[in-house]
């Protein structure tokens, strides 16, 4: 009795088994395919987990050479990165898992989405305001100035936005293939249409007599360029979205593909890899001179 009962569930655990293949089968081909496609996932998903890990990577060095530095912004921009990246790591990956498309995970999608464009909005800000107060701009003041300037905005974009969202109900960053919400892209337009013009002035400046009191760096004339076609490519798919074009649907999403891909390393490109070179020179400067006042390059030429 006990083998005839063995035997018998044998086929009913074959038979479980194998109806979990086509579940977990389908589970991976959503996880990949579905919601945004393949390549819509894979480049979020890939940018983000080596630029965290670039990070990580550099870490060692990038705490020693901030040991040594001798701007304050400098250090909290770092620490202020670090933190972004982490969300935008997790924003990507949870997208890719489809929590944009699964019902039930509205909120924790709504709440992570608007937590992690916050804070690329609050370094994008603090980027500019940092950048008139000076590369190596040291202190309190300038540190505290920059951030209050900042959160304000940031606070006053994140209470817009959470009006829109759980307020009125407007689903603002869930982008399934719809554009019946007017008033959530005529929200984005708006949005879009001030960073457009924030960037066309900067770049404005920069070809009129006040181009002095702009920073003259070429990285950051590139970063405003690169920033101002990015938005106004945006402002451009929103409004195509807002009026029924399919073409601005798709457009919208790979300026949001390019925008939570690409902007964390332009940052760290147009911010932070000048100061961490200069940190090296500058060591090296700090090394050479204890070396020479220890007799390393004394010669005997007689």
């Amino acid at each position: 009795m006990p083998q005839q009962s063995i035997l018998s569930a044998s086929p009913a655990n074959s038979s479980s088994s194998s109806s979990e293949i086509p579940v977990l089968s389908g589970r991976l081909h959503d996880w990949v395919f579905e919601c945004h496609g393949f390549w819509h996932n894979a480049v979020l998903i890939i940018t983000s987990f080596l630029f965290v890990l670039y990070l990580a990577l550099q870490s060692r060095n990038s705490f020693r050479k901030l040991s040594h530095g001798r701007s304050q912004i400098i250090i909290s921009y770092y620490f202020s990165l670090w933190l972004v990246s982490l969300l935008n790591l997790a924003w990507s990956t949870f997208q890719v898992q489809s929590w944009e498309c699964s019902p039930g995970k509205e909120l924790a999608w709504n709440l992570l989405s608007l937590f992690t464009t916050s804070g690329m909005l609050f370094l994008e800000v603090s980027l500019l305001a940092f950048l008139f107060e000076g590369n190596n701009a040291a202190g309190l003041e300038p540190l505290t100035r920059t951030f209050g300037i900042s959160g304000i905005v940031v606070g006053f974009d994140i209470l817009l936005k959470a009006i829109y969202l759980f307020a009125f109900g407007i689903p603002l960053f869930i982008d399934t293939s719809d554009s019946t919400h007017h008033t959530k892209w005529n929200l984005w337009v708006i949005h879009k249409l001030v960073l457009t013009v924030i960037y066309g002035f900067i770049l404005f400046m920069y070809h009129s007599k006040w181009r002095e009191r702009l920073p003259a760096r070429p990285a950051f004339y590139k970063y405003v360029m690169i920033m101002f076609i990015l938005n106004f490519l945006a402002l451009f798919a929103c409004g195509l979205t807002g009026s029924g074009a399919a073409f601005g649907f798709w457009l919208y999403h790979v300026t949001v593909v390019c925008y939570h891909a690409f902007y964390l390393p332009l940052l760290y490109i147009t911010f932070l890899a000048d100061f961490f070179q200069e940190e090296d020179l500058h060591l090296e400067n700090v090394y050479y001179s204890e070396m020479k006042d220890a007799g390393f390059f004394e010669t005997d030429w007689e």
